[in-house]
């Protein structure tokens, strides 16, 4: 599974399941289709959303493998490679595939926020595992826009299109509120564990080695994608995870200032800033004062 197989266009990929191309820029692929396959990997050149149908295999995306089951969505942005590792069998791919090129959603609503869909960023294993009624929902999304695509292109279609690809990735956004709720299990003490980081990032010596915590780091560091970490930390804390690892810095930074004998370039050096004036300007928005006012009025 070495080779990767390359699809830059939508026409491409249609080709490639069997499936006839009924618009240059989107598709509803029909993976029953598709002709028997072994495993392989794939490069998108476009965005791309699977419905998981029938077990056939680990879905291998990145560097890591995941097992996923049926009524399982998977979503990848346009430069992500992903591929099926079917242990050397054949097998008869099934299920529903949205593609969709960057193209289409220019100058559209869509367009301009298609970045707050944060799932197009997720690791396969942070899928969203849909009930029977929400996989229902998917599949009327994929008919209305399929149907559009049979109807032929006129005035109305790429603002029908597009509209339901909306749709489809807001019912997406709240399926997911809906996992994060019902999977706490999973992800049960991921902000105990991220406190923890944090608490032993700052006694440590890499604040002067790293650097600052950034929200990737830390995300690495809990074996989840940035994207899904962010989303789960807002949605438990109501902060963003820039702004939790910010809060922890100016609680650090506080502390160090009641000690007198150092300095406010002393104290930001510790806390990983290689320039002190961007801790005293964090220092000062966060807090309503400077350090060496905080020091005076405490």
């Amino acid at each position: 599974m070495d080779e990767i197989r390359r699809f830059n266009t939508i026409s491409e990929y249609n080709s490639f399941n069997n499936n006839e191309t009924k618009h240059p820029l989107v598709s509803v692929v029909d993976l029953s289709k598709a002709s028997p396959r072994t495993g392989s990997r794939m490069y998108f050149g476009f965005y791309i959303v699977f419905l998981k149908e029938v077990k056939c295999g680990d879905l291998v995306y990145g560097r890591n493998t995941y097992d996923y089951q049926e009524g399982t969505l998977v979503f990848m942005a346009p430069g992500q490679v992903a591929g099926v590792n079917s242990n050397g069998e054949t097998y008869q791919p099934k299920g529903k595939v949205l593609v969709f090129h960057p193209d289409l959603i220019h100058g559209t609503s869509l367009g301009r926020h298609i970045q707050d869909y944060t799932f197009f960023g997720y690791q396969s294993s942070e899928a969203l595992h849909l009930s029977e009624r929400e996989r229902g929902i998917v599949l009327d999304c994929f008919s209305k826009i399929d149907y559009e695509l049979e109807r032929g292109v006129d005035k109305h279609s790429k603002r029908l299109i597009v509209s339901n690809i909306e749709l489809f990735l807001d019912y997406s956004t709240r399926f997911y509120d809906r996992q994060f709720i019902t999977r706490d299990h999973v992800h049960q003490g991921i902000i105990e564990r991220f406190e923890r980081l944090l608490n032993d990032f700052f006694a440590s010596e890499k604040p002067q080695t790293v650097g600052l915590p950034s929200v990737a780091y830390c995300a690495e560091q809990l074996y989840l994608s940035p994207n899904y970490f962010g989303d789960l930390v807002k949605k438990e804390t109501g902060r963003t995870a820039q702004e939790y690892i910010q809060d922890k810095l100016i609680d650090m930074a506080k502390e160090k200032i009641y000690d007198g004998s150092k300095t406010v370039n002393q104290i930001a050096l510790e806390l990983g800033y290689k320039y002190p004036q961007h801790f005293v300007r964090l220092f000062k928005k966060r807090v309503g004062h400077t350090p060496l006012e905080f020091r005076s009025l405490n």
